[in-house]
């Protein structure tokens, strides 16, 4: 059993086969020509050399606390142990963490201080390790991981990602993740392209997000309702995009299945570069309609768990 009483983490036990120390050593050794992201822009990290993340050898961290603002299934009664590292793989133009994301507000972290961070986590009482925009720094997880075990820590690990995942990453995560969380943005590439900066990021995301449910499966909860192991997908209601959308539930009920936990979230506001004359189309909230008409083909096509507790948060009238 793990912290509080619950199943072991996978981790643990490559830890204890010294198999994750070996993956943490090997990926850190990658980062002299990095290919950790869709980018491949193979600069040498180790070298301080920094490609589009902007992020060198040590992994930035802007922020830590017990979340209490996640699904109910990660942040239970205690709280969802976030650590929020800065930087990111994707351009996003209408981040709400644009300071964070892409201004790098945040502060290094050698491996033994990001391990002890984990640790610091679970003496809160945090119900898992919620690791937030973790894509770039794979390898520096993965180290500060194999450290942090060694020093009891015994927390599931939630990978919250953007689905913007090389399969070289996911392979050296697979055993290790205990709970995948992609925000699924965006199907078609051309809108991929205007507002993520990345035209294959939809390709990206479903190949990546195919591999994350092979590996965990659909999220499987305890008797206290708090997630165990699988897959949450989130998808942010875009104005304007619900074709998109209606899209992305298609592949999840078609090509995952129609047990995944689905966040459809409501939550957008215009943020980043987005105003009146930048980006325009995103320059609202969506409306009731747009959201109920996500939410019943979601329905339609099968899917049936949902988190739909920020109903009407951010809706145009």
């Amino acid at each position: 059993m793990g912290a509080h009483g619950r199943n072991e983490p996978a981790y643990l036990a490559l830890h204890r086969s010294g198999e994750l120390q070996a993956r943490a050593r090997q990926a850190i050794a990658c980062l002299a020509q990095c290919r950790f992201c869709p980018r491949i822009c193979a600069v040498n990290r180790l070298a301080g050399e920094t490609g589009i993340c902007k992020t060198g050898r040590l992994a930035r961290v802007s922020s830590s606390f017990a979340h209490m603002g996640e699904e109910e299934c990660l942040r239970g009664w205690r709280g969802s142990g976030t650590i929020f590292f800065a930087r990111c793989s994707l351009r996003c133009v209408f981040c709400q963490n644009f300071a964070i994301s892409q201004g790098g507000m945040g502060t290094e972290l050698a491996p033994h201080r990001l391990a002890q961070l984990m640790l610091e986590m679970q003496d809160l009482g945090c119900h898992n390790l919620n690791l937030v925009t973790p894509e770039h720094v794979v390898p520096q997880i993965l180290e500060a991981l194999d450290i942090a075990a060694d020093r009891g820590l015994a927390l599931p690990i939630v990978y919250n990602t953007s689905a913007y995942d090389s399969m070289a990453s996911l392979r050296l995560l697979d055993g290790v993740v205990d709970i995948y969380m992609p925000d699924f943005k965006f199907w078609d590439p051309h809108l991929a392209q205007r507002y993520l900066k990345a035209k294959d990021y939809p390709e990206v995301a479903r190949r990546a997000i195919r591999e994350m449910h092979r590996q965990v499966g659909a999220l499987v909860v305890d008797r206290d309702g708090l997630a165990q192991r699988g897959v949450l997908l989130r998808h942010l209601i875009m104005p304007g995009c619900i074709e998109d959308s209606k899209a992305i539930m298609r592949f999840v009920a078609k090509e995952l299945s129609t047990h995944t936990y689905v966040n459809l979230m409501d939550q957008y506001y215009p943020a980043g570069k987005v105003d009146v004359t930048r980006y325009a189309a995103l320059n609202r909230c969506i409306t009731r309609d747009e959201y109920e008409e996500v939410l019943a083909y979601a329905q339609r096509v099968g899917l049936r768990r949902f988190d739909t507790r920020h109903a009407g948060y951010h809706w145009t009238q």
